[in-house]
C-alpha cells in the first residue's frame, strides 16, 4: 500500500504541466472525454507495466536516446497531420460522431510514444527499484490518469470557446515543439 501511496503521489506531480497532461487537453478538444481518457489509461498501464518490470530487473539501464528520436520524429509527423487537416464528408462526419475507435487508436499511440523516456517513465522506473512493483505499478498508472483526467476536463471547458482554427493550430504546434523537444533532449 506504502508503494502505491507514494508512486500516485509523486506521479501525479510529475505529470502536472507535462507533455502528456497538454496532449491530454488538446485531445479533449477534439474527440469525446471517455475515449480518451481510455486511451491515455491503455497506454499508461502498459507503459508503467514495462516501467517497473525494467525499475524492478535492472534499475537504471534503459536506451532512451533512441525512444527519444522515433518519439520526436512521430510527434512532428503528428503536426504535420495536425496542419494538413481532414476533410469529411457528411457521411464520414455522422460516423466520426458515433464511433470512438479512430480517437482511442490516435489517443493511445500518441501517449504510449510521448510516455517512452519521459520523466514519469523513469520516475516509475526509480519508485519500482525501491518499492514493491505492484503497488507502484498501479499507484503511478492512478496518479497519471488522474493528473490526465484533470487536463482532460480543462481542455473540455476551454475547447467549447475557441474556434476550430485555434485548436487546430495550437494542436499542431503543441505536437511539434513536444517532436523538437524529444529530439534535442539526447543532445542535452
Amino acid at each position: 500500500m506504502e508503494a502505491f501511496w507514494i508512486s500516485l503521489g509523486v506521479i501525479f506531480v510529475a505529470e502536472l504541466g507535462d507533455k502528456s497532461q497538454l496532449m491530454a487537453m488538446t485531445f479533449a478538444t477534439r474527440f469525446k472525454m471517455w475515449p480518451v481518457l481510455l486511451g491515455i489509461t491503455i497506454a499508461t498501464t502498459v507503459v508503467h507495466l514495462f516501467s517497473v518490470a525494467v525499475g524492478g530487473l535492472i534499475g537504471d539501464a534503459l536506451p532512451t536516446t533512441a525512444i527519444s528520436v522515433v518519439a520526436g520524429l512521430a510527434f512532428l509527423g503528428f503536426a504535420v497531420w495536425t496542419l494538413r487537416g481532414d476533410e469529411l464528408t457528411e457521411d464520414e462526419a455522422q460516423k466520426a460522431r458515433r464511433t470512438t475507435r479512430n480517437a482511442l487508436i490516435a489517443v493511445t499511440v500518441a501517449f504510449f510514444l510521448s510516455e517512452l523516456g519521459d520523466k514519469t517513465m523513469l520516475a516509475t522506473i526509480t519508485l519500482a527499484t525501491q518499492h514493491g512493483w505492484v503497488g507502484t505499478w498501479i499507484g503511478s498508472t492512478v496518479g497519471m490518469v488522474a493528473a490526465d483526467a484533470l487536463a482532460i476536463v480543462v481542455g473540455r471547458l476551454m475547447g467549447r470557446h475557441l474556434p476550430e482554427k485555434v485548436i487546430k493550430y495550437g494542436a499542431a504546434a503543441a505536437f511539434a515543439v513536444f517532436g523538437v523537444a524529444l529530439l534535442v533532449e539526447p543532445l542535452l
